[in-house]
């Protein structure tokens, strides 16, 4: 403890320090932010739901109905109307026989971990799977195995020694890299060998697939094939909190055994009536996942023609690889200095010399928003290495 000042030094030397901002605006492309006006592309609102009239509208009649806050978790006092009827729209939407909220992603992923595993069974997960789905499996204190990214050759091989019960959990799309999970070939791979699959679609979920049923609704992959789905309502559905989504024995284990579900205050009522408006939306407005597929390619494209260091990803994610942290950061800077923010993704959230810049886009930029991004990066790409 005495060392925390050197060790937060070191951090800085190494261009890995981080720090926070200030917004003092709704989400948007063009943002407040410690008191400037930037357009942003590292947002994960991506279907520009965040700030819809509607859903805003929806927040505020929940609040006038509800109150500010839910006053006790799920099972003392805190299950509302609203939570209760957004499950039931959420289990409707992922064709699912339940859902369960939780209050936020990283909360349902550790619940659902620890909830179903134990010692003597084990998990196999994607080496770039997020934290929460790796701190859930430290958690559940079964024998943790990571296969190479999206081999599932080797998952195979892994799962043919294992014993207890074996459930293979992924990203659906790989939030630092932006691509989709080879899901097709690990439902066959969890059929074989007799493993349940779970997937963390929080980036998929609204972005993909018919009414933006995410990955499983885009390869058109069953509840039989993948018995766990778990999604997140902070992204594409612009509000927040978390839910899982599977059978009807599933959700009541969850219920009875997940300790974050069980131990925490349930989501204000008030965000699960603008989550209800904001999946109405998801739902109907298929122009808005049209309209940013559009953007994906013109960003591409535009990148592809400048040589842009560009990582192969056709979700709203596109990771521009730098490799050093003090290269992205410098990158992240030049743009800050064009009136562009663009994170700079370091170790440890990515690999050693994987350091990026982590582009996300939205169906609420315009045309001109991508063409000002391109020549703020066409400028980056002359600051030396």
């Amino acid at each position: 403890m005495k060392n925390l000042a050197v060790a937060l030094e070191r951090r800085r030397e190494a261009h890995l320090y981080r720090s926070r901002r200030q917004v003092s605006c709704a989400q948007s492309p063009e943002l407040q932010v410690d008191g400037r006006t930037l357009l942003g592309f590292c947002s994960n609102d991506y279907l520009g739901l965040a700030a819809h009239p509607e859903v805003i509208a929806a927040l505020q009649r929940g609040a006038g109905q509800y109150g500010a806050g839910s006053g006790a978790a799920h099972l003392v006092i805190g299950h509302s109307t609203a939570h209760h009827a957004l499950e039931e729209e959420l289990a409707d939407f992922t064709g699912r026989p339940r859902a369960l909220l939780f209050s936020t992603g990283y909360m349902a992923n550790i619940g659902i971990l620890s909830a179903l595993l134990g010692r003597g069974d084990t998990l196999f997960e994607d080496r770039l799977n997020h934290a929460s789905l790796i701190d859930g499996g430290i958690l559940s204190r079964a024998r943790l195995k990571r296969y190479p990214h999206a081999d599932v050759a080797r998952l195979a091989t892994q799962l043919a020694n294992a014993q207890g019960e074996k459930l293979i959990v992924t990203d659906g799309i790989f939030s630092m890299d932006g691509d989709i999970a080879p899901l097709t070939a690990l439902a066959s791979t969890a059929r074989a060998q007799d493993a349940w699959l779970m997937v963390d679609d929080a980036h998929g979920l609204g972005v993909l697939g018919a009414e933006g049923g995410g990955c499983l609704s885009h390869l058109g992959l069953s509840q039989d094939e993948v018995p766990i789905l778990m999604g997140t309502l902070g992204k594409a559905f612009g509000t927040f909190g978390a839910f899982v989504a599977g059978s009807e024995a599933l959700i009541e284990t969850l219920i009875q055994q997940a300790r974050s579900y069980i131990y925490t205050t349930a989501l204000p009522p008030a965000v699960a009536e603008a989550t209800r408006a904001s999946l109405k939306l998801v739902r109907k407005e298929g122009w808005r996942r049209e309209r940013l597929q559009q953007l994906v390619q013109r960003f591409r494209n535009g990148a592809r023609q400048l040589g842009l260091p560009l990582m192969d990803s056709t979700t709203p994610i596109q990771p521009l690889l730098a490799g050093s942290a003090k290269q992205a950061l410098a990158w992240s800077q030049q743009l800050e200095k064009q009136g562009i923010l663009v994170t700079a993704i370091r170790p440890p959230t990515v690999p050693e010399e994987g350091a990026r810049l982590r582009i996300t886009l939205s169906a609420a930029h315009q045309d001109e928003h991508i063409d000002q991004l391109l020549d703020g990066l066409k400028k980056c790409m002359q600051i030396p290495t």
